[in-house]
């Protein structure tokens, strides 16, 4: 009997000590957030600023509250998307609407308001390569005023031979508020590039054997190039339209001088 009553009291202590390991369960209470608050009290004509705080309860956040931040936090997410891909698409239409081919010569617009009304210009430009190592060295640019894409209306009646010697006749003045010498000017910049001899003979004529480019400035009935001889061209100019004119040429010899440029490039 003393046996197994000492067994018995053995167990009891066991299961004493097993209950005095458990540790104690943590009682759920809900976070504190201090929340103040400011006022202003006015006492014998002054004012005197009382700040009081306090601490609130603050509960955790359920299931259905987490489940609305994600979403809001998505929504979130969608919209900074969809404005970063607006901006970005506003861009590139911006970027290719301002730049442009046209018939092989590539074109930007450029647009400057130094002074009023703006000024819109159309830039393209050659490469040069070193005749040596053969290598680009430089750009070429070139500028004129009116949109490409509407020269095309301009006709231009015969084929452009460019050549080494050009002659350009311009017995009538064409002063046209100003536009009469940047046309010119403007007309003569691709022949400079091409290391071309260019000369104002308004005696010359055209020459039957085609030794040298002939470029008769004049008025017409119609604004547009017409060719009337193996290398000799009339520059038609009808109510003062001498930039658009000019332009229908030059114009026309940016493409040939790109097509020239695209077989002699180095590969």
């Amino acid at each position: 009997m003393l046996r197994r009553d000492k067994s018995m009291a053995k167990k009891k202590e066991k299961a004493k000590k097993k209950k005095g390991l458990k540790k104690p369960a943590k009682s759920k209470r809900n976070e504190k957030e201090e929340v103040c608050e400011i006022f202003e009290l006015e006492k014998g004509g002054k004012e005197k600023i009382i700040k009081a705080c306090g601490e609130i309860e603050k509960a955790p956040a359920s299931k259905k509250q987490i489940i609305q931040e994600n979403r809001i936090l998505r929504n979130i997410l969608i919209a900074c998307g969809v404005i970063i891909v607006f901006v970005i698409s506003l861009f590139l239409i911006s970027y290719f609407v301002k730049s442009f081919e046209y018939n092989g010569v590539k074109f930007n617009t450029e647009r400057y308001c130094d002074a009023k009304p703006c000024l819109t210009v159309y830039r393209t430009f050659f490469p040069i390569y070193s005749s040596v190592t053969g290598q680009h060295i430089a750009d070429y640019n070139f500028y004129i005023r009116t949109d490409p894409r509407k020269l095309k209306d301009i006709p231009f009646d015969g084929e452009l031979a460019l050549m080494k010697n050009v002659v350009i006749n311009m017995t009538e003045d064409f002063n046209c508020n100003g536009d009469g010498v940047i046309a010119v000017a403007n007309m003569i910049k691709p022949f400079e590039m091409l290391r071309a001899n260019v000369m104002k003979d308004d005696s010359a004529g055209c020459d039957s054997q085609g030794r040298y480019m002939f470029l008769r400035i004049q008025e017409g009935n119609r604004t547009g190039v017409e060719q009337f001889g193996p290398s000799c061209y009339n520059i038609n100019v009808n109510n003062c339209e001498i930039l658009m004119a000019t332009e229908r040429f030059m114009m026309e010899t940016f493409v040939k001088v790109n097509e020239r440029l695209n077989a002699a490039k180095p590969s």
